[in-house]
């Protein structure tokens, strides 16, 4: 069977990492986007021969487009994206937030999930791909003065419009959305909550559903 293409944003560590793990482990070639070049370089090596590092920052259209025609140079194309960066600020609300961080922010949480969709589009229109985007149980609830929270509604609601466009060209498109996950995201570890695999067999499933299932959204909550 030939080996499908998928490009990660953010995949040096956390769910990024656990995906690549398992959509490798599942068949699937994949292509690593993230800034840190040597946590790249370091999974490659892991991986093996179905993995391409391809250092970038999410924020840039010109490098995730410049990432992905490099990785269909590799590997032939691009099948699939998974638009999974993102990052949270430390002082929550309005009123304490840092107007700094949350351009930061927004510039990868929203736009960092534009610029993938862009650059994957153009693959997609061709092949009927599926794109992914990391959302989040925050999207789907009110959390006091949460900025953060706010860009994880403008991710759920844009994955819906995408899968109305996409559904012309046969692609798909699905919304992961976890609870607390404990990975680097955080500042301290969180032992009860979701391991970074859990979301990636929730991205697995999404992407082996049979061709006549468009997978949505998939919500995954901490037991307990």
């Amino acid at each position: 069977m030939t080996r499908k293409t998928l490009f990660i944003t953010g995949a040096s560590s956390g769910i990024g990492a656990a995906t690549a793990r398992a959509a490798v482990e599942a068949g699937w070639n994949v292509g690593l986007f993230a800034r840190s070049e040597d946590k790249l370089t370091a999974l490659v090596e892991e991986l093996g021969e179905h993995a391409l590092a391809l250092p970038g920052d999410a924020t840039s259209l010109e490098d995730q487009t410049e990432a992905m025609r490099k990785l269909a140079a590799q590997f032939g194309d691009v099948n699939a994206a998974f638009a999974n960066a993102g990052m949270g600020v430390s002082g929550a609300g309005t009123l304490a937030g840092d107007p700094e961080a949350w351009q930061a922010m927004v510039q990868l949480n929203i736009m960092g999930v534009l610029w993938t969709a862009k650059a994957a589009s153009t693959y997609f229109k061709d092949n009927g791909g599926h794109l992914l985007l990391t959302g989040s149980a925050a999207g789907r609830t009110h959390i006091k003065g949460s900025v953060y929270g706010a860009t994880k509604w403008f991710v759920h609601g844009y994955g819906g419009n995408l899968a109305q466009e996409f559904r012309e060209w046969g692609a798909r498109v699905t919304v992961i959305a976890p609870g607390m996950v404990d990975t680097p995201f955080f500042d301290e570890a969180k032992p009860d909550k979701l391991k970074p695999e859990d979301i990636a067999d929730a991205v697995v499933y999404a992407l082996s559903a049979d061709k006549r299932a468009n997978v949505q959204e998939v919500f995954v909550m901490p037991n307990g």
